[in-house]
């Protein structure tokens, strides 16, 4: 028999994070580690993260800087600008991953699947043809790929091309 080995899933499967340190969403885009923390791009008032623990290679997340788990009490410029990022997130998945096709959605709310739902966000997950197999129905096991890494480096380049304030490595 065939081993594939996933260690990074290790803290996702027995909760080790457990979001005792606050909301993520808040506290990852203030600790100045965007490469560390991946983060792909800042905006105004959004910026752009990719999952740690991916449904597919690519697996990204437009996220406010506002903590709300409503997005109705998001600003219409808040709104605007997640859709604008999800639209650049949606070019530069095209351009460096060249998907089939997107899954584009939004989980409001535990019941909805939300792992996070007292911040809103987006999300967009790249999608192949013939990227589901035998391995999720019968393993119950998604494969990804390609590492978190790899998929950070083959994306920037499309965010830094972007206008406004791209996510920058931390200086040493």
């Amino acid at each position: 028999m065939d081993q594939l080995w996933a260690p990074w899933r290790m803290s996702y499967i027995t909760n080790v994070d457990n979001h005792d340190e606050g909301c993520i969403f808040c506290t990852k885009p203030t600790q100045g580690r965007d490469r560390e923390n991946l983060i792909l791009f800042r905006g105004k008032y959004t910026f752009v993260l990719m999952n740690l623990f991916p449904y597919n290679n690519g697996h990204l997340m437009v996220i406010p800087y506002q903590h709300t788990s409503d997005m109705l009490d998001l600003p219409p410029e808040t709104s605007a600008e997640m859709w604008e990022n999800l639209c650049h997130c949606k070019k530069a998945l095209s351009a460096a991953c060249r998907p089939d096709a997107f899954n584009i959605g939004m989980n409001i709310g535990r019941t909805a699947g939300a792992g996070i739902d007292q911040h809103v966000h987006m999300h967009i997950v790249p999608r192949w043809n013939g990227d589901t197999n035998f391995m999720p129905v019968i393993g119950k096991t998604k494969v990804i790929s390609q590492g978190i890494d790899e998929t950070w480096e083959s994306l920037r380049p499309y965010f830094i091309s972007i206008e406004g304030t791209a996510a920058e490595e931390p200086s040493s």
